[in-house]
Formats: structure tokens, sequence, C-alpha cells
């Protein structure tokens, strides 16, 4: 059980946390978008605070980028002035985050010294802060594999630092909505079909991770079908579930897209079958309209040729969709609080 004071001050505190946690990621996806994600190799807690404020410091950060292979394979002979670019879209990136920790962990400490969280509730909100700590041990861990051979990230590891985030946002945004309320999680059937559909949603993303992290949308460019064909004549259907299979870049895209195909069945298959017979209708239609957003911006990020634009918005996409099942989790639930009382 989650029980939350009644106080704006506990409401603003998660709202601002929510709203930096998407400013965060989307910055997250523009960074990578840039090909951004690689130009500070080396991770200053305290020092990195500050940016290169001489000419001899932004060279010495130009000098270490040139010793990874991005620079040597892929940006050989950039100028500083370009590199200056990418740097500053990472600076802004871990900037960003630190700030955030900080506007969730300040008040967090003091709303517990002033006892405005329980106890008992403050496990939840300890969580989360811890979840924060492995989230930023997993962002350097994610950059680290793209420093020694590769010239790019892993994307197992981008596809952990992408779901740990959206993990840490469904917790709070989960908190944000029952900050007034006495809250009883009921392991019933509708709550029960919803956190399967908020599950298919997570391992979508963690797809789209995967998608993301292996240019797999460079691959098949049209929609619905994979130049010409429902399944691209390289994907042989026997190795689909093989392990090697999370490495190939045809596999990874035609399983995204009968992800989104079977997302969109699973939710109509529940709500006309089950929702709507006992009239809970009002939530699903959120979902819809997310799941409408979402799918357009997948289509056209895939056919503009992956415009970098859409493609962010696209992630941003994933978080609509995600807060969308969990208002309706909220919703079932708090309407069976309310027939229990």
């Amino acid at each position: 059980m989650l029980q939350i004071y009644q106080k704006k001050d506990i409401f603003l505190w998660l709202a601002s946390s929510s709203i930096l946690l998407i400013l965060l990621i989307w910055v997250g996806g523009l960074t990578r978008l840039t090909g951004s994600g690689l130009s500070i190799t080396e991770w200053e807690l305290f020092s990195g605070i500050l940016p290169p404020l001489s000419s001899n410091k932004w060279n010495e950060y130009f000098e270490l980028y040139k010793k990874i292979p991005e620079y040597q394979k892929i940006n050989y002979g950039m100028t500083l002035d370009e590199f200056k670019f990418i740097y500053w879209w990472e600076y802004i990136h871990r900037v960003l985050a630190r700030f955030l920790v900080l506007v969730y962990v300040i008040p967090f400490i003091y709303f517990f010294v002033k006892n405005k969280i329980k106890s008992s509730q403050s496990y939840y909100f300890l969580l989360i802060f811890l979840l924060f700590l492995l989230q930023g041990f997993m962002g350097w861990y994610m950059v680290k594999s793209g420093l020694v051979s590769e010239t790019d990230v892993s994307h197992y590891r981008l596809a952990a630092h992408l779901s740990l985030a959206i993990i840490i946002y469904s917790l709070i945004f989960w908190a944000l909505l029952n900050y007034k309320s006495k809250f009883k999680l009921n392991f019933t059937k509708p709550t029960i079909l919803i956190l399967c559909l908020t599950l298919f949603i997570l391992i979508q993303i963690i797809w789209g991770a995967f998608t993301s992290g292996l240019n797999a949308g460079l691959l098949y460019q049209t929609w619905p079908l994979m130049n010409e064909k429902f399944i691209a004549d390289d994907v042989i259907i026997k190795n689909m579930l093989s392990f090697e299979s999370l490495s190939n870049p045809s596999y990874v895209q035609l399983i995204h897209r009968l992800l989104a195909y079977f997302i969109i069945f699973y939710t109509a298959l529940i709500y006309f079958f089950y929702f709507k017979k006992i009239k809970i209708t009002k939530p699903f239609k959120l979902i819809f309209v997310a799941i409408f957003i979402q799918v357009l911006l997948g289509i056209f990020t895939l056919v503009s040729g992956l415009n970098m634009y859409l493609a962010s918005f696209h992630q941003i996409g994933s978080i609509l969709l995600i807060s969308s099942t969990i208002y309706t989790l909220f919703y079932i639930n708090n309407q069976q609080n309310l027939i229990d009382s």
C-alpha cells in the first residue's frame, strides 16, 4: 500500500521530477541522434559540471575525443567547431541529469526530516533514488562500450539505459497520481490485464532501443512492407527466436513492427471483449489516442529516412503511451477502492 499525504509541495516535487525526467529522455534521444553521445570521453562527476572555459581546455577535450574509434573511423578530420557542437549536446544531457537528481533528492530529504512522508513510504522513494544512481552508472557503462573498439555504444546497454529511465519515470508518475490517495493495489483481472499491456509496451521500448542502437531503421524504410514483402528476404523465420537475432538489424526491425501490431491487437481485444462489457471505457480513450500518435510517429520516422526530429518525438511518444496505461491502472484501482470503501 502506498499512501501519500495531501500536500501541494509533494505534488510539485513529483510533478517537477516527472517533467524534468521527460526532458532528460528527450535530450538524451537528441544527443544520440546528433551523434554526440561519445563526445565526452571521461566521467567527471564534479569537475565536469563546468564546461571548457578556455581554448586550451577545449583542445584538451578534443584530443581525448580523437583517441576513440568514432573519431578515427567516422569523424576523422572534424574541426574544433564541429566538435563543440556535439560536445554541447552531451554536456547539456549530463548537467540536466545531475540537476534532476538534485531536484529529486533534496526535497525528499526535507520531506522525510519534516515527517511529510511516512517512514513506510520513504522506502518507495529511496528505491527511486537508488535507481537514479544505477541509471548514472548505466549511462557511463553504456558510453564506455563505445570508447574502446566500437564506433557506437552497445545496443544492449542502450536499451538498459532507456528502459531504466522509463521505469524510474513510471514509479514517479505512479506516486504523482496517488499523492493524495490512500491507495491499495488490487491485483484483480482488470489491473492484471493493464499491467500486462504496460509490460508489453516496456518490451516494445526496449526493442525500439535495439532498433536505434543497431541503426536498423536504415535498412527498410517502407511501410507496411519491408521492400515489397511483409517479411524481408534476409529474415529466416526459424532463426527469429535465436539469441543472435537480437543483434541482427533486419530481425530487430521486423520484431519491432510485429510488437506494434501485437500491442494494437491486445489493446483492442481486452477493450472490446472485457472492459467495454464492464463499462470501463473512459481511460481507454487516452490509450487509443497515444497508440495512434505513436504508430503515426513510428511510420513517419521510418519513411522519412529517420528524420531526427520525428525520431525524437517518437521516443517521447513512448512516454505518452506508457503514461496512459499507468493512468488507466490508477483509474481502475481508484474505482475499485471506492467500491470497497
